[in-house]
């Protein structure tokens, strides 16, 4: 197929992508990357990409990785820019909102430069690209990044994810995790600041009861070594004497949690990366959401699932509605996520459970349909 974007050869021959984090948009990203390869299988995809992305994502077929570790600075900016001095992109698409990505993007040598439409773009993106996407008003976000590849003519824009996980993560997995089914637990986002995305330790630790004595789950704990993480952990444990608890947290690697969520019955999470990650590998995901939209951070293939305290949040502290704020606003009150039930929980993980019973009780993957990215295909929250 020849595209007005590539007159002389008809098609792109080396694709650059520009994305460096985090955790849960990198994985919201790999579908973008499957359609490009799948429109032009011949294509070089060069992909710039973040230190701890790159650990997640390392061995993606048919991508070739140029990572930035973001503490290097202006450095490694440089470093970046000498080791592709030598390489011209038919199309940079700069899909990362910072400013930082943006006086990166400045040293990349391409023929076309895509970035986001005005009304989406952050930091000025704008002005360092020569062509916006299409506006795209309340898209998820992997929605957002499938338009990039709409823009370039790529049609099949079904999901794929095939993300690698090597057999020693799954050895990893399996020595945390033992032999019985298990509940991953990852009960913390990232400690940004005024980043209130996190539910309680007594609602996790009654969830946990719950799914012991009703569904026979041991549940694991997972996450990052922070302070915040291991207290969470301590206090749930605490709460929680009578029931087994595995917990693996700052204990796995990024493939080690992938391969733990691989093999996990399901996933209760806040927005974070963890949802991301389990979505993509198809592992029934209940992601908990009181201060950011889950219409547009939703774990994409389970949003049917989540727990959606969003707009009981924009009413009482801001006493606004989804309709009436800017799409993504957060609600950046200690106390949002309070406004979820223990009730919301295990109701919701009882029918997700209950839902998909057949699929993952012989450890198959169970990964909901999944049919082309269609920009006005948002599923209601349940």
């Amino acid at each position: 197929m020849t595209h007005t974007l590539f007159p002389a050869q008809g098609s792109p021959r080396h694709i650059a992508i520009l994305r460096l984090s985090a955790l849960g948009d990198v994985c919201n990203l790999v579908p973008t990357v499957r359609a490009l390869q799948r429109q032009w299988p011949d294509a070089r995809i060069t992909w710039i990409v973040g230190k701890t992305e790159h650990a997640l994502l390392e061995g993606l077929s048919g991508v070739e990785f140029v990572v930035y570790d973001k503490s290097t600075g202006f450095g490694g900016m440089r470093r970046i820019w000498r080791q592709l001095r030598g390489t011209r992109f038919d199309v940079l698409l700069h899909m990362q909102q910072a400013l930082r990505a943006s006086v990166l993007s400045l040293g990349l040598k391409c023929d076309l430069r895509v970035g986001y439409d005005k009304a989406r773009a952050k930091d000025w993106q704008h002005w360092f690209t020569q062509r916006q996407l299409a506006p795209h008003p309340r898209a998820h976000v992997l929605e957002s990044f499938m338009d990039f590849a709409r823009l370039l003519g790529v049609e099949d824009t079904s999901l794929d994810w095939s993300l690698p996980i090597p057999d020693a993560a799954y050895t990893e997995a399996a020595r945390l995790s033992g032999e019985a089914p298990y509940l991953v637990i990852s009960p913390c986002a990232n400690p940004r600041l005024r980043n209130f995305r996190n539910w309680s330790a007594e609602g996790y630790a009654a969830v946990i009861a719950h799914a012991w004595e009703r569904h026979g789950l041991v549940s694991v704990l997972s996450g990052g070594g922070s302070p915040q993480e291991r207290e969470m952990g301590e206090q749930i444990r605490r709460l929680c004497p009578q029931v087994e608890i595995i917990d693996a947290i700052g204990r796995t690697s990024l493939k080690g949690l992938l391969a733990l969520l691989d093999r996990a019955r399901a996933v209760i999470a806040p927005d974070s990366g963890p949802v991301h990650m389990a979505n993509a590998l198809g592992t029934p995901t209940l992601g908990l959401y009181a201060t950011t939209n889950p219409d547009r951070a939703a774990p994409y293939c389970w949003r049917r699932h989540v727990v959606d305290r969003y707009p009981d949040a924009l009413a009482h502290y801001l006493h606004q509605t989804p309709e009436t704020v800017n799409w993504g606003t957060r609600v950046r009150h200690a106390d949002a996520m309070s406004l979820i039930t223990l009730d919301d929980v295990v109701g919701q993980l009882d029918r997700l459970l209950a839902e998909t019973a057949t699929n993952r009780d012989d450890g198959g993957i169970h990964r909901p349909e999944q049919g082309p990215v269609a920009q006005d295909d948002r599923e209601p929250n349940a």
